[in-house]
């Protein structure tokens, strides 16, 4: 697999990367340690060498299993994990005070069972702790040695600017997808212009690109898209339109939809790293193949161009997630 460079700190990352959230936490039932030990040790055999975690997922849970997972070739991958939720509940709101930042990163280097961390994001940006504050924090763990690289989730462009003047910011973890393409208008092109990486979460538009759910699918009783408004009964049946879409290439190009939407999201910036996640080791192991999809110029302007025609129904958040994104 090819490596991507993410911002302009010497940080390199496999041009697809694992997101492991939902091994523990957010849709529906956790996979069993064995089994998500497994799934993530196949994704580094396949060649992936990014692995995304956060203290919210299950109060370090979830960073207590891909630092096991990891062990073995630790030196060899790069981990993301990510501060800024009171007591790692992110039910309880933001939390990003420099006290609780170096809490986080001691329980994640514990948790992790490792000496550094490779990319440190805050997970959402805290209207009550100035963000100078907090890469400042974050530039004081690089000085000592337990952080790499500084990066944001779902951050502004205002506080992406103050953060990256303080401490160069690698990277921007954030939505985006043919089901969410927001931040193209302004987020890219700040991106782009300040030398900051882009890690799209959700590249798959949860689960909704890959053609496995429609109107009639009922998720598990634990499972977040419950509450999302863009997956209502009725919104999924409205964007339905886009599956079809995505289905339509698929054929043409004998790929499957998650590969057409990967594909997708590679073509549009060399800085861009996706992070899809799985339970599965098939849908892994297809995710892995779209590396090797390419979509010409003429592609991408067609598909663009039935993209842009297409109007999505229903918000990505329910109010109350919303108002914590784009701050």
């Amino acid at each position: 697999m090819k490596k991507r460079k993410l911002g302009n700190q010497g940080l390199e990352v496999s041009e697809l990367g694992l997101g492991c959230m939902g091994l523990t936490f957010g849709y529906g039932p956790a996979s069993s340690e064995a089994d998500a030990i497994s799934l993530i040790q196949k994704a580094y055999d396949l060649g992936i060498t990014f692995f995304d975690t956060a203290e919210a997922y299950n109060q370090g849970g979830n960073e207590k299993v891909v630092g096991k997972a990891v062990k073995p070739f630790r030196d060899k991958i790069v981990i993301a994990t990510k501060f800024g939720f009171k007591d790692g509940d992110s039910t309880k709101g933001v939390d990003s005070h420099p006290k609780r930042i170096r809490i986080v990163v001691e329980n994640s280097l514990k948790y992790m069972q490792t000496d550094v961390i490779d990319l440190l994001y805050q997970h959402r940006v805290d209207p009550a702790v100035p963000v100078e504050d907090v890469a400042g924090t974050v530039k004081d763990l690089v000085a000592e040695g337990k952080v790499k690289h500084f990066g944001m989730s779902e951050a502004g462009a205002e506080s992406i600017k103050k953060a990256n003047a303080v401490l160069p910011v690698s990277a921007l973890q954030s939505e985006y997808s043919m089901f969410w393409r927001e931040p193209e208008k302004e987020i890219l092109p700040l991106l782009e212009k300040l030398g900051i990486g882009f890690v799209p979460f959700s590249p798959l538009g949860k689960g909704f690109l890959t053609g496995a759910i429609n109107e009639h699918t009922k998720f598990d009783p634990t499972d977040f898209r419950n509450i999302v408004p863009r997956f209502t009964e009725e919104n999924r049946k409205a964007n339905q339109v886009l599956v079809d879409l995505v289905k339509a290439i698929a054929t043409e190009k004998k790929a499957t939809p998650a590969q057409i939407a990967l594909a997708w999201l590679l073509a549009q910036k060399p800085f861009i790293a996706p992070i899809p996640g799985t339970t599965k080791i098939h849908r892994l192991e297809e995710n892995v193949a779209a590396i090797n999809l390419s979509l010409s110029v003429d592609e991408l302007n067609r598909i663009d161009k039935a993209l842009n025609e297409i109007y999505i129904i229903g918000e990505r958040y329910p109010a109350a997630l919303q108002e914590r994104v784009g701050k």
